[in-house]
């Protein structure tokens, strides 16, 4: 089995730092891979600053996946991990279209963009034993329950959820809904909100075997 810790929205801020670095020092004797589902930095000065943010994060030999894969042996065992933020566009009942104005029709393209990754990062670890989806954004609705439905357009986009259904990896990870549900499913495929909002932990840690995902689910 491989232990993954998984942790969305962490929105680090100097008041937070010590308990952060406490947190990063535990899950290493905790688990083989750390994965990140964005939102890393709170708002204040790392605002509108995502790609300064990125680099400093490259710098410490953090892997920032935006729309790429990566393979990692890990137990002997090949794992496969694509990551690309995903985007809003909605939900069944509430959906952008590819119509309108220039701007939001835009907004459809750069969300056709992450899906057409997604896929290609699909196709790309093929081969792996394990295959890990990590986004930011929901590609289901099932996790955001808990959030105004008002607000669901925003928080995710079910045409991410196409490539996924199609080549079914062994789990989808992804944050960005804070008052969303920790569960949910595409077909067979079990997706988790790993926002720390909704685990209530600094780090969720599952343990995955090929084809099999082992959960406990917070309570």
């Amino acid at each position: 089995m491989i232990r993954i810790a998984a942790a969305g929205d962490v929105h680090a801020s100097e008041p937070a730092r010590e308990r952060i670095v406490e947190a990063f020092a535990r899950v290493q004797d905790e688990a083989d891979i750390i994965l990140l589902a964005g939102d890393q930095t709170t708002t204040g000065e790392h605002a509108g600053k995502g790609e300064q943010v990125a680099e400093i994060l490259r710098e410490g030999n953090v892997n920032v996946l935006e729309g790429e894969t990566i393979v990692c042996d890990l137990n002997d065992i090949e794992v496969g991990v694509v990551g690309t933020k995903g985007f809003v566009g909605g939900f069944p009942g509430s959906a952008l279209a590819d119509f309108g104005e220039p701007a939001l029709r835009q907004l459809y393209a750069e969300t056709s963009a992450e899906v057409d990754a997604l896929a290609r990062g699909l196709v790309e670890i093929s081969f792996c034993a394990l295959r890990i989806v990590l986004l930011h954004y929901s590609p289901t609705a099932d996790t955001l329950l808990g959030e105004p439905e008002g607000i669901w357009t925003y928080l995710g986009c079910d045409r991410l959820a196409a490539p996924i259904a199609e080549y079914r990896p062994d789990v989808v990870l992804h944050g960005h809904a804070h008052a969303g549900s920790f569960e949910g499913a595409i077909g067979p495929v079990p997706v988790y909100n790993v926002a720390v909002h909704v685990t209530g932990r600094d780090f969720y840690v599952f343990e995955l075997g090929p084809h099999e995902v082992e959960v406990e689910t917070p309570v």
